[in-house]
């Protein structure tokens, strides 16, 4: 998501990624963004660095780490932020916007959700996936930001009830992501087997039953219909939890399905299919860490 954010941002303003991942750091310096995008493939140059006073005083901030990253890119952000800044977190799951506030403070912390996707093919390079809506938060420091998103291409509109957004994102991803993880397949094949369809939709159904014990009026009215239209919409792409497990990177998967766990248990609502399937891939990487 940072190449494909930083790759169209980088033609309307000046772009810096600040990232801890040193091999894809050094392939971006070295070689820029690569960004497969419409047919074509687009070398673009930024700049990149691991030292956040290397950025000092920059006034806006995509925060597109994976979820167990986001304390340590808060406090990044926290040494190089401007002091009327804001940071807008863009990330999957739930939790980030209260570690980015923690890190930065409210006034500096935004909240929103996008529906674009891409696939990291390797360091540096990146194929832009699913194009959709990216919703945010009413903010009173976000309209440079957004301005600069719309002029590059993406498609934002503010948002007073986020968290419904949030969690109707929530509900797809609990029944899409950890399943591709487990069966290592991209999303449009779990339609084709009904035992793995009734497991996304079984998930799902369960996110969706935990946001209703909170009073969140989800954006459409019926999950499994939502998860089964996004996996048909999505059919070629690959989650990006499969993505982290074919790399043997950490997964999202706390914040994903974990997060629905906890919530249901702090709530009283049963969620089994969430917890077998956290604790699947939690044993998945475990296992592929020790055959290593």
């Amino acid at each position: 998501m940072a190449g494909l954010f930083g790759g169209r941002l980088a033609s309307h303003a000046e772009v810096t990624l600040l990232g801890s991942w040193s091999e894809g750091l050094d392939a971006v310096r070295e070689r820029g963004i690569r960004l497969q995008e419409n047919g074509e493939v687009k070398k673009i140059k930024v700049r990149v660095t691991d030292d956040p006073s290397e950025c000092q005083g920059v006034n806006s901030a995509l925060v597109l780490v994976k979820s167990w990253q986001t304390e340590m890119a808060a406090n990044m952000l926290s040494t190089c932020l401007a002091a009327d800044g804001v940071a807008l977190t863009l990330q999957n799951g739930l939790g980030n916007i209260e570690v980015l506030e923690a890190a930065v403070g409210p006034e500096r912390a935004a909240l929103g959700v996008t529906t674009t996707g891409a696939t990291m093919l390797g360091p540096g390079t990146v194929r832009a996936g699913g194009s959709g809506p990216t919703h945010v938060a009413p903010h009173p420091r976000l309209e440079p930001l957004v301005e600069l998103l719309e002029t590059s291409g993406f498609e934002v509109h503010a948002a007073s009830d986020l968290m419904s957004l949030l969690w109707g994102k929530l509900v797809v991803n609990t029944g899409i992501n950890a399943l591709t993880a487990l069966l290592e397949v991209r999303n449009g094949e779990l339609l084709e087997n009904s035992h793995a369809r009734s497991l996304m939709n079984a998930a799902a159904l369960e996110t969706a039953q935990v946001a209703e014990a909170q009073g969140i009026k989800l954006p459409y009215d019926e999950p499994s219909q939502e998860v089964e239209e996004v996996a048909r919409r999505t059919a070629e792409n690959e989650s990006s939890m499969l993505q982290d497990i074919r790399r043997g990177a950490p997964t999202e998967v706390d914040a994903i399905n974990g997060a629905v766990v906890r919530e249901g248990e702090r709530l009283g609502v049963q969620t089994p299919v969430n917890q077998s399937l956290w604790n699947l891939v939690r044993a998945k990487v475990d296992i592929a860490g020790k055959q290593s």
